[in-house]
This record gives structure tokens, sequence and C-alpha cells, in this order.
């Protein structure tokens, strides 16, 4: 590879969009439950949970993200940031509390606290 090939290449590497997240972790689908919808993406990579750009929630009162384990929700797993009404769509991350392995879990959770209830379950893909 000449140098001129080289740098062509390396401009559009450099040019190219990050994907949010960057495509490291497990993938899980989002399915409503208990009459809400909701849909999307979500990526445990390391200790960080990430709603990816297509997830969409229809809402809720004081709605967190969790983990849980076939249809087992894990309230040791509740993320320290609820969900805020901006982040109702679109890409977040919320970083998982301390001593939680996500290698113990295959489910990403929308949790209403307030009312004790699932609003969505992610699985793997």
């Amino acid at each position: 590879m000449d140098r001129r090939t080289f740098l062509a290449a390396t401009a559009a590497t450099l040019a190219a969009p990050a994907a949010f997240a960057g495509g490291h972790g497990r993938l899980f689908t989002f399915k409503g439950i208990n009459n809400h919808t909701v849909t999307g993406t979500a990526e445990i990579a390391g200790t960080t949970v990430n709603l990816l750009d297509d997830f969409v929630f229809d809402s809720a009162p004081d709605p967190r993200v969790a983990l849980g384990k076939d249809g087992t929700y894990d309230p040791a797993t509740v993320q320290t940031m609820i969900l805020e009404p901006g982040q109702y769509k679109g890409a977040s991350s919320w970083e998982l509390p301390a001593g939680v392995n996500p290698d113990d879990y295959n489910e990403v959770w929308i949790w209403c606290e307030k009312f004790s209830v699932g609003l969505a379950i992610a699985t793997a893909q």
C-alpha cells in the first residue's frame, strides 16, 4: 500500500460515523409488557447498559433500567438514575450498580418503581 492509498483509507475510516456504544456488547430486543409499547435495542457492554438509537418507550411514572434472568426482574440491578421524559426515545447509557455481574443476566428490563411492575423486557438477539 502506498502512502496515498493509506491516507485515503485512514480518512475514510475517520469520517465513518461511530455507532453508539461501539457495538462491543451483547444485544437485546425490547418488547413491551403490561400494556406498554417499548421497542428497540439494548446493549450490555462491560458494566454499562446502553439503550441504542432505535429505543422508543411510551412512558410511565418512575421508570428505571434494570436486569433480569429468565423472566424474573432483579431489583438489585436497578440503576440509580431513572429515565427522564427526554430519554423515552433514543440512545442513553446506564452504569450498573457496583458488584453486579452482567454475565449473570439474560434480559434488560424497563421497570416502574412506583407501581412495582415491568414495562418491557429485552431478550438476547
